[in-house]
Parts: C-alpha cells; sequence; structure tokens
C-alpha cells in the first residue's frame, strides 16, 4: 500500500517504512509543558507514547530560533550545511537586513521532494506562513502539499497543491492563538483520514508558550487539546516522531518587565557609533516577542577593535557567551558567511535587544517569554513506536532534533 522506497537527501538515507510517517514541531515546546500536562493526567496519549515507544531529549541547532530548526529538521543539517542561520541576517554584499523565510536562501534540498518522487504523499503543514516557501522547495511540482494555517483559505491547488482547505479542515483560526496550532494538527488529520497524504510533517507556532508559562490554565488546556490530535494521528496508524525547534523561558525582571540589554546603544556608548546588532529572532510575529531573542549577531565597525569588543562583552553581566566569527561558526554550527563579527548568547532569564526605540515594548503586556540561547537548547523527543536496539543506543547519547526524521523512518519497530 505505502511505497516502502529508500532515498538519500543530504548524504542521509530514509528508508520509507510500510505506514503513514508523520512528524511534528511543536513550537516552543520545553520539556516542562509536556510535564505540567502529564503529571496531571492531561496528555494520555503522551503518555502512552512514553511508556509504549520513546521519550527522551534532542539537542536543538543553536540559535534556538523557529526558521534555524524547522530548517535544520527537513533537511536533516545543521545550519552550516542548510545556509539559514537565523529568520534575519545582514547580508553585507547588498548592504540590506534580509528576513530568512524564502527558499531562495537555501543551500540543500529538504526530503520532501526525494520522499515525493519515491512514491510516497508528502503533506506538509506550517502554522506561520513565513515557512511555507521554504518547506515547498521543490515540492509542489512533484505533486506535494504544502499550505499555512495562517493562509489556509487562500491555497490554491497550482502554488500550494491543494485548494479548497476550509471545507476539508475547517475555517482559517487567528495566527496569534493556540487554534493556529491545532489547525495544524487537525489538518494532518484529515489529509491522512481522506488519504491524500501519507507523509506529513507539521509545524505549529509558539504563541501560547510565548503567553502562557507551563503551570497555567491556558498551556494546560492547550496541550491537552495537542494530546488528542497526537492521538487521532497514532489511532489512524501512522508513526508519529514528535520534537520541538526550542524551549521557552521567561526572560523579566522581578516588576515583570523585559530583562534586555539593549548591546547597540551600549556598544555604542563604550566604543562609539557604527555597530550594527542583528537580531536573528525578528519576524513579523512581533506580539510573539517584540524581536527580543537571546542571541545577537554584531557587526563591528572599522574603528572598533573585534577583540577588545569581545572582552567588553564577556565581562558584561547577563551575558553568558560570545565568539568570533570562526569560532561561532565551528562550535555553533552556522554558516559564517551569514554571520557578524561576533555572536553573542544571553543567560536564561536575559535577552538581547537593539536599542530602546526599535523595540515596542506595548506588544508585550503580560511580560516576556522567549528564546534563541542555550537555555531554550533542549527539546523533546518523543516517538509513537518503540525504538530499535541501535537508535535507542542514539538516542541516550546527543542525537538533535534534525535526526528526527531519520529516527522516525529508520529506527523505529
Amino acid at each position: 500500500m505505502y511505497s516502502t522506497a529508500s532515498v538519500t537527501v543530504n548524504q542521509r538515507a530514509y528508508n520509507l517504512p510500510q505506514r503513514p510517517v508523520v512528524v511534528v514541531c511543536l513550537d516552543g515546546s520545553a520539556t516542562e509543558y509536556f510535564d505540567a500536562a502529564l503529571v496531571r493526567g492531561l496528555m494520555p496519549h503522551l503518555a502512552k507514547m512514553s511508556l509504549h515507544g520513546w521519550r527522551g531529549f534532542a539537542r536543538a541547532a543553536m540559535p534556538t530560533f523557529t526558521n534555524v530548526n524547522n530548517t535544520s529538521i527537513v533537511t536533516g543539517t545543521p545550519p552550516s550545511v542548510h545556509g539559514i542561520g537565523g529568520n534575519f541576517f545582514y547580508d553585507a554584499v547588498q548592504d540590506q537586513e534580509v528576513m530568512m523565510n524564502s527558499s531562495k536562501f537555501l543551500r540543500v534540498e529538504t526530503i520532501f521532494p526525494a520522499v515525493q518522487k519515491a512514491g510516497r504523499k508528502v503533506a506538509v503543514v506550517t502554522a506561520k506562513e513565513k515557512l511555507r516557501d521554504i518547506f515547498a522547495s521543490g515540492l509542489i511540482c512533484e505533486g506535494g502539499i504544502a499550505f499555512s494555517a495562517e493562509k489556509a483559505a487562500q491555497a490554491v491547488k497550482t502554488s500550494h497543491g491543494i485548494e479548497e482547505v476550509e471545507s476539508i479542515v475547517g475555517p482559517t483560526p487567528d495566527i496569534y492563538s493556540g487554534d493556529a496550532s491545532l489547525y495544524v494538527l487537525k489538518a494532518g488529520v484529515a489529509l491522512l483520514e481522506r488519504g491524500i497524504a501519507d507523509f506529513l510533517y507539521l509545524s505549529t507556532t509558539d504563541y501560547m508558550q510565548h503567553k502562557h508559562a507551563p503551570e497555567e490554565q491556558e498551556a494546560l488546556d492547550f496541550y491537552a487539546a495537542i494530546d488528542a490530535e497526537l492521538g487521532r494521528l497514532v489511532a489512524l496508524g501512522a508513526v508519529v516522531g514528535v520534537t520541538a525547534d526550542h524551549g521557552m523561558n521567561a526572560k523579566q525582571k522581578s516588576d515583570g518587565t523585559p530583562n534586555v540589554i539593549y548591546l547597540e546603544s551600549e556598544l555604542e556608548a563604550q566604543f562609539g557609533g557604527g555597530f550594527r546588532v542583528i537580531l536573528p529572532i525578528t519576524d513579523p510575529y512581533v506580539v510573539h516577542h517584540g524581536a527580543l531573542g537571546s542571541f545577537a549577531q554584531v557587526h563591528v565597525p572599522a574603528s572598533a577593535e573585534v577583540q577588545a569588543v569581545q572582552t567588553w562583552l564577556l565581562g558584561r553581566s547577563g551575558v553568558t557567551e560570545c565568539h568570533t566569527r570562526a569560532v561561532g561558526a565551528k562550535l555553533l554550527e552556522l554558516p559564517e558567511d551569514r554571520m557578524g563579527d561576533l555572536v553573542v548568547a544571553s543567560a536564561r532569564d536575559v535577552v538581547l535587544g537593539r536599542t530602546p526605540a526599535y523595540h515596542d515594548l506595548k506588544a508585550l503586556a503580560g511580560g516576556l517569554r522567549s528564546h534563541g540561547g542555550r537555555y531554550e537548547e533542549m527539546v523533546p523527543f518523543v516517538f509513537s513506536h518503540p525504538l530499535k536496539p541501535s537508535h535507542a543506543a542514539r538516542a541516550k547519547a546527543d542525537p538533535r532534533n534534525f535526526d528526527i526524521f531519520e529516527f522516525t523512518c529508520n529506527g523505529t519497530l
């Protein structure tokens, strides 16, 4: 019934199993969210997966942002290979600050076109439209499907591989809601149920995690609803792999205001003008985070010495890492030609900004929860089926979230 061909993409082999494959990226899902819901009995399907399948941890790609990690997951490679080291970067050649939400920035293929050519029915559903072009690269022309919950009503056959999505899944949800993520999973269930797809990638949005801590009722209700959809996917016969692109932490002071280091302002006060601080978290969804995350790229002007700036930053309270371009590229597996002179990461409760005027903090009513640094690096790594001994051993070592497709296809019993 299902194609069981083997495909090789970016030097990784994927043996397609005799059952549907569903990989889910639960955006912003630190393990604390699972734990808070599990101990309250709100995620019975996840509990069953943990008992009879596999539940552990994986390490996300740095920086721990959405575009970086989703691209790693769908290519099976780190950012140094696929080329997307942030949601946003400074293109020195064009002298422009650019959003990396287009497939033109990809340096390798995703796994989807090869799987589609091998005879599987591939569908990719993302909450955020910003990821669709990356996911759809080379897929639609092969007969695959790629659409977003954000613009579900606008999906047409020629560019999305599907039309009339609302008649299949329901009305397009508000992107600033938990419903946007649930829509993604419900779409996966509908496509699987109707035989429209049998190899799926479902990528949610982290609006709820930005707004609510794990033990808050809104988060608990959200994860209970997520669990119900995971149960439906498993009940339809799919082998399901679940991971996240990053975790999430509170980044605020005791009075509830954002705990921000305005790097550009501080550097210019210390060393003079000409600094350009790039915040790779920057994307169109400012309500989520106000473009404040725990990672930054610093372009140092010729008037300042890189080593002096690095030394000063490492002495700044709240800064946990500062690497030169070459060292950062190696340690963090980043594309060196799309980096600043320095990369900076901050403490668990600290975010990095440019200048006070650059950020609209009014969008952050209720406090700031964000991500980007080391403290959001460990994410869930869950499978609906048991792992083979070889993969179980790997899962106990240092698996990466971008191993999820290889584990789901090759490593499950």
